[in-house]
């Protein structure tokens, strides 16, 4: 057995089959959230990837078929978390939060993500760092951060540049609308739509494995670098991220989730 999938993991679980390495989020009772402990978890699964050249794919999905239904706001809220979500996002350089998806872009090999149920907020910043997204047709996907008063700060910057449209993504993250995977594969979201998007990930993770492992990283790094985006475009995540954290329109925008008739006030930044 691969070593990586020895290790011992609460949030996920981890595989490896004819050298393809398969992480399932697995905390089903939540729908797959990402909470603390899965960004903490992901980002070690991913940095191990790195060092293990026995590995010629992988493919990221959910348990029970969702992939992944956002940040888990209780444990973001958690007042025992809040120093550390702060921090975060002041610290100079890249956020955990960033770090979790934009990691899968540095992993040398290709990264299928397997889009089932929801896929959304972190959810869709995590499938969308990586290399190609293969969904059911019914998955349900958003770019949800708006709803809440935030802005998306995983490293969307970076991830989508290249990926999505200018205009689809401004729509998509100031409107905060769902989207199924068909619509999303003709916004740029989604490489594939496929009712049995498992299988189709297998078929193409196996058909990756047998290129040359070498010419497979050189392809993934060549046009990532076409899509290089500079540092301070993440540092502006984090900045607005505190803002709308600070602002008087993030609880304006907790009430309307509950209540519809709640109106906003003026707006505050500029």
């Amino acid at each position: 057995m691969n070593a990586i999938a020895t290790y011992q993991y609460e949030t996920l679980q981890v595989s490896m089959t004819d050298n393809i390495l398969t992480v399932t989020l697995n905390r089903p009772h939540k729908k797959n959230a990402m909470s603390f402990k899965v960004v903490k978890e992901l980002i070690a699964v991913a940095e191990r990837i790195g060092k293990d050249k026995t590995i010629r794919a992988v493919i990221l999905n959910g348990a029970e078929g969702t992939f992944c239904a956002g940040i888990d706001l209780g444990d973001l809220n958690h007042p025992k978390n809040q120093a550390f979500a702060v921090w975060e996002l002041v610290k100079p350089w890249q956020s955990s939060f960033q770090r979790v998806c934009l990691v899968w872009r540095e992993v040398p090999v290709p990264v299928i993500a397997v889009l089932e149920g929801y896929c959304i907020g972190a959810g869709l910043q995590l499938a969308l760092a990586c290399d190609v997204r293969i969904s059911h047709p019914d998955c349900k996907l958003s770019i949800m951060e708006a709803k809440w008063g935030l802005v998306p700060d995983m490293g969307l910057t970076q991830s989508a540049f290249g990926v999505v449209r200018e205009d689809v993504l401004k729509e998509l993250a100031m409107s905060a609308r769902i989207v199924t995977a068909s619509e999303g594969k003709a916004l740029g979201l989604v490489s594939h739509c496929n009712e049995a998007p498992l299988e189709q990930a297998q078929k193409l993770a196996a058909e990756f494995a047998e290129r040359s492992p070498d010419a497979v990283l050189a392809s993934k790094r060549v046009v990532n670098a076409m899509f290089q985006q500079p540092a301070t475009t993440l540092y502006k995540e984090k900045v607005w991220q505190l803002k709308m954290m600070l602002g008087r329109n993030r609880k304006l925008a907790l009430r309307k989730a509950k209540q519809a008739s709640t109106a906003f006030g003026k707006r505050q930044f500029r």
